[in-house]
């Protein structure tokens, strides 16, 4: 299936979030991001930059922003859904299509992408002990419900056997494929390579 096609799929999608997910696409088709698939939810880049996502969980839907610390939140409509894990991350939380504000989200889209061609950023400082993860897994962390939890439950060998098979792809498209692959051994909490070594 190519991206258009499982985008399509994710929208056509059956759920009570349906239609508040359709109000918020056409908000993103109101900007300059391209939209993409990815972990399996779309996210939208400017540049092939993460800017944002959406996001549907089973009691609320949203958007995240990669680098949503960085945005004007007088309001303090933003917040980190991993408290303490992610510098970066922030979500836009909805519980139903009611609360979505067209003029707020837009405001904080415009943040995003000036943001974006600015080339801000907010870099992660990791300590020697510790596995240095690529972003596409930390993305995922934020996509992915206890993912990061099942992830940190791994010995420190098989986190840094993941974050190593991910980073030494060179094109994106073969990290993401990795990433995808690797996301459901996470889950069942298994190493990347445990089925050759029984």
């Amino acid at each position: 299936m190519n991206e258009s096609s499982k985008i399509k799929a994710y929208f056509e999608q059956e759920h009570e979030f349906k239609d508040a997910l359709l109000k918020l696409r056409a908000i993103f088709q109101e900007t300059e991001l391209t939209e993409t698939f990815k972990w399996n939810s779309p996210v939208y880049t400017l540049n092939g930059k993460n800017v944002a996502g959406l996001a549907r969980f089973k009691n609320h839907f949203g958007v995240w922003f990669f680098h949503g610390a960085l945005l004007q939140d007088p309001k303090k409509l933003l917040f980190n859904a991993q408290e303490g894990k992610t510098k970066a991350l922030r979500q836009l939380r909805y519980e139903r299509i009611s609360d979505i504000d067209k003029v707020q989200l837009k405001d904080f889209l415009k943040q995003a992408i000036s943001n974006q061609k600015k080339g801000l950023d907010i870099k992660t400082a990791s300590s020697g002990s510790e596995v240095a993860l690529p972003d596409e897994l930390k993305q995922a962390f934020a996509i992915h419900f206890g993912l990061e939890d099942e992830f940190h439950t791994l010995t420190p060998g098989l986190q840094k056997e993941y974050a190593e098979y991910i980073t030494a792809a060179k094109q994106p498209k073969t990290r993401l494929s990795r990433l995808e692959k690797a996301i459901p051994l996470i889950k069942k909490r298994v190493g990347l390579n445990d089925k050759y070594k029984k």
